[in-house]
């Protein structure tokens, strides 16, 4: 038999298993996967080595009888294996994760465009990136896309890395600073990084520099995914910033009407119209177009235009979404407060006076001013977060010495002083500036010496004695511990993490002889921060991370810490969110976490940020419910604030916000009022697009079809639990689950799931699920490893008995029938043909179906889907004697010759409903409209015949 004559759907035998032929065989191959198998086993048979043969797949046969929980078991095995299947979402079989409900919506919204582009805006810790990783799996197995590239920041990708590959097996390299070398070289003569590599993560401020951006805007891949895609728009009233060089790169890549472009971020809106507008802008071009305001009826187009391309939800929208409950944990606030050691104060004011006077000097030219005036910020902020950082502001030069304009000092400095959100990809933002403003042409040796003497007098005040600020934490990190809590202590600098982190080891160590502490900062890279942090969640003691604000967005660190310190308060009350939403998400376990608001009540700066920002937009948050940011955006307010300090006065009650200088008269009160109304807009918005334009009941349909046809977790857990039950495995319940002895399973088995550390196995019901213990999904690695062994052993007779949990056939006695019935189960293969924007994908799916039916007069009588499912849970009632088991089930195996035109109807329905469910959940896209085909391989497969016979011994 030539390779020509195995078409695709054929089943062949070779190498002693079973395979399925795929489409596309090269020439003188076949492409080949093994029956059950996964995509990664694919393989290529060489007909005169392999000798590939059509595979004839017998009836069961009157030897190969079990009971009815065997039965089961066979159906929910081979649900559970199956990787390509008919459904309309091809990637879903291939999945490592088992998606919430309202995960799926940004997926299906996807599905009804002929080119993805969404803003997926959903809350912090919801789970933007599977949302993101759900829509990229699909498009790259459906052929609408071939290649991937997700532009995010040096220290995320190596996250995007591992849930890609590890969640949706998307396997990525890196394009970093650090790696771009190393992938270069491996490049073959000809090609280069972009084309070579089909799926990249690429560090955003890497790639958009000139010299890069110009050849990846012209070699990029057809899908891109924009990480925090706010801070690649650069605020209206900025004319340079690095933010305006990133949406440079993003306006090039979205002019290309053909490019699927996914925006992810939590704060779309930071309160500038002008760059909301610009962010939606990338999507369609109508979009940057709308006004602000789309309120009422006359814009009712506009809002079902904006609704179409964004996604913005929040916890109370999708906690119990069609009746499936997401589970977060409740969050406990709290504010600890210290003030300063005598000698901390005087120092403090000391340097206060002395920077308010520099600050002032009349002889000084607008932009010396300024640069000074940007330095004395600095300073007094490096002072009032530790002795070390003061230390190493003091003796360094500012960079801001080069500055010939007032604009070029604003936009070197504001990053680094005041928390600015557009350059939060920056790496290096937990550094600080310098004191020194001097000119190297123009040397001050006095203020030098000023500075130096500054500096010792810090330098002795490190430590416990001379630290207040230090010698408390110790006491609010025991506290949290002793509650069971692991905590982040969040720090502003560099040398203040590393300060912190160095006296911390002592002082724990007298309480707790085993804790570990670690710092991560922006001086390690990426890998290594990922690496630390990973080694202190290993650590089972008492562990306590000290880190800055390289940590603070994107990273999910839920798996091992459970409370927040703000050791340093962000000038930006977004940036709190941020670090608290590094362990309150979707994922953690602990059913409660806590965060701790650190401040110093007596040093002059920690009680206005805390009263004008923090306290004002957690009071905003509960009273509206949205979180926004400060609409004069807290630069201009930081701005008036230090105004305040530097030129007006030195007593608190002094320091009231007037924003007079900057925006005309302003008062807190009046920047209150905005803030207010803003959060009110923010709250009709969310409530207008949060569900965009798909109903409820369209998403209940959808996942109804993908959970028949694959089985939900209700399936995965009564399959595994029947499994392991009757594989002699001993079973204890759980309230999550249940637990099972391994000791006792076949070896067999044993060798097919991953390693385990202890002879009990725990499997749990629901998310979050602790590292390494396995989840009752079909997408688990350990649940798929045992459906797979059933399988298999159901279909090989040849092997010991006790190695065949499930079986073919069955004779049932059960008051659940009046008449002798019988089920079968049937496989159909069916070749889809699914055109895509760039190319038509052609796969063979499969469909298993139990079919029930009677004999009445010599007619087959068939059965609803009702009243077949229910046979399925029917209660056996009693023995049936060998004879006559043997007698009844040889009379259902010799009417299957006689089944097999209703099996052939059957199956070109299945063959049809898969037309239908594919142009469904495409409705509103080219797709819908043509091209897709589907057509049953025959012949169906019989798996099982199962008999149930009535019992009328009594009522």
């Amino acid at each position: 038999m030539t390779t020509t004559d195995f078409r695709p759907g054929t089943l062949v035998t070779a190498r002693g298993r079973e395979w399925l032929v795929l489409p596309a065989s090269p020439a003188g191959t076949v492409l080949v996967r093994p029956l059950g198998g996964r995509d990664d086993e694919t393989t290529l048979l060489l007909p005169g080595i392999d000798h590939p043969a059509v595979a004839t797949f017998d009836a069961p046969s009157v030897d190969d009888r079990g009971d009815a929980a065997r039965a089961r078991l066979l159906r929910d095995a081979l649900r559970l294996s199956f990787r390509d299947t008919t459904g309309p979402f091809r990637s879903f079989a291939q999945l490592a994760v088992t998606p919430r409900n309202y995960q799926l919506v940004p997926l299906m919204m996807a599905t009804a465009q002929d080119t993805t582009r969404l803003l997926i805006a959903d809350g912090v810790g919801v789970g933007k990136t599977i949302e993101a990783g759900l829509i990229a799996a699909e498009l790259l197995a459906s052929g609408d896309a071939q290649r991937l590239a997700v532009l995010c920041s040096p220290q995320l990708a190596p996250q995007w890395q591992s849930e890609l590959r590890t969640k949706f097996g998307i396997n990525a390299e890196l394009l970093l600073p650090s790696t771009a070398n190393r992938l270069a070289r491996l490049v073959p003569f000809g090609s280069n990084v972009y084309q070579h590599y089909p799926h990249l993560i690429v560090s955003t401020d890497y790639i958009k520099q000139r010299s890069r951006r110009d050849e990846f805007a012209l070699l990029c891949p057809e899908l891109v995914i924009v990480d925090e895609a706010h801070t690649c728009i650069a605020p209206s009233t900025t004319a340079s910033s690095q933010a305006h060089q990133r949406y440079t790169l993003l306006r090039r890549l979205a002019d290309d009407p053909a490019r699927h472009l996914l925006l992810l971020t939590a704060t779309p809106h930071n309160g500038d119209d002008g760059a909301w507008q610009a962010l939606v802008g990338l999507l369609d071009n109508r979009l940057g177009e709308l006004p602000a305001d789309l309120s009422g009826p006359a814009r009712e187009n506009d809002r079902k235009l904006l609704a179409s391309y964004l996604i913005q939800r929040q916890r109370a929208d999708i906690r119990e979404y069609l009746a499936e409950d997401t589970p977060f944990p409740n969050r406990e606030c709290a504010e600890e407060s210290y003030r300063l050691r005598p000698e901390y104060q005087k120092l403090f004011d000391r340097i206060l006076a002395f920077a308010r006077q520099r600050v002032t000097d009349p002889s000084l030219s607008h932009v010396h001013q300024r640069v000074r005036w940007w330095s004395a910020i600095a300073l007094l902020r490096s002072l009032a977060s530790s002795p070390a950082a003061a230390v190493q502001t003091l003796r360094n030069r500012s960079e801001l010495t080069s500055a010939e304009t007032v604009e070029t000092a604003d936009a070197l400095a504001s990053p680094q002083v005041l928390d600015v959100d557009i350059d939060e990809l920056a790496e290096g933002d937990d550094t600080g500036l310098g004191a020194d403003t001097s000119a190297n042409d123009h040397p001050d040796a006095t203020t030098r010496r000023r500075l130096r003497g500054f500096a010792a007098e810090a330098e002795a005040l490190c430590g416990p004695k001379g630290d207040a600020k230090l010698a408390r934490l110790a006491t609010i990190l025991n506290s949290l511990i002793t509650d069971g809590f692991h905590p982040i202590v969040f720090c502003r600098y560099i040398a203040t993490a590393e300060y912190v982190a160095e006296h911390l080891h002592a002082a724990l160590a007298k309480t707790h002889s085993a804790a570990r502490v670690e710092a991560v900062t922006g001086t390690l890279p990426p890998e290594e921060r990922e690496s630390r942090v990973n080694e202190l969640i290993a650590h089972d003691g008492v562990r306590v991370l000290v880190a800055t604000d390289c940590l603070s967005e994107g990273v999910n660190l839920q798996d091992g810490f459970t409370a927040v310190v703000h050791y340093d308060l962000a000038w930006n009350p977004t940036r709190h969110e941020q670090r608290e939403g590094r362990v309150d998400r979707f994922g953690q376990l602990a059913p409660t976490v806590r965060t701790v608001t650190y401040y110093g009540a007596d040093n002059k700066i920690d009680g206005v940020v805390l009263d004008v920002l923090i306290r004002r937009h957690e009071a905003i948050k509960r009273s509206t419910g949205v979180s926004v940011a400060v609409p004069a955006d807290s630069t201009t307010v930081m701005k008036a604030i230090w105004e305040s300090l530097l030129l007006r006065g030195t007593q608190p009650e002094q320091l009231m916000l007037d924003l007079g200088s900057v925006t005309s008269s302003e008062t807190a009160d009046a920047v209150l009022t905005r803030w207010v109304d803003a959060a009110e807009r923010e709250k009709a918005s969310r409530s207008r697009f949060r569900q965009a334009t798909l109903r409820p009941d369209d998403v209940a349909e959808t996942l109804a079809e993908v959970r028949r046809g694959l089985g939900g977790p209700a399936d995965a857990e009564r399959f595994t639990r029947d499994a392991l039950a009757l594989l002699s495995g001993q079973i204890s319940n759980t309230a999550d689950g249940f637990t099972v002895r391994t000791d006792t399973l076949p070896h067999a088995l044993l060798d097919q799931l991953p390693p385990a550390k202890t002879p009990s196995m725990r499997f749990h019901r629901s998310l979050p699920a602790p590292p390494g213990e396995p989840l009752l999904n079909r997408t688990d690695h350990t649940v798929e490893a045992i459906a797979r062994y059933v399988l298999d052993g159901a279909l090989d007779p040849l092997l010991p008995e006790a190695a065949r949990p499930a079986r073919r056939a069955a004779v049932i006695r059960t008051r659940a029938v009046g008449t002798v019935t019988t089920l079968v189960v049937a496989r159909f293969r069916v070749e889809l043909v699914v055109p895509g924007s760039r190319r038509t994908v052609t796969q063979v799916a499969e469909d298993a179906q139990f079919l029930g039916f009677t004999v009445v007069g010599g007619e087959t009588c068939w059965l609803d889907t009702d009243s077949t499912g229910h046979l399925l849970d029917a209660t056996p009632s009693g023995n049936v004697h060998d004879d006559l088991a043997r007698y009844q089930l040889q009379r259902a195996l010799d009417r299957l010759p006689h089944l097999q035109g209703h099996l052939t109807r059957l199956g070109e329905q299945v063959a049809a409903d898969a037309v239908h469910a594919h142009r469904a959940v495409r409705r509103g896209s080219r797709v819908s409209r043509r091209g897709l085909q589907a057509r049953l391989l025959p012949p169906p497969d019989i798996l099982g015949v199962y008999v149930y016979l009535p019992d009328r011994s009594g009522p």
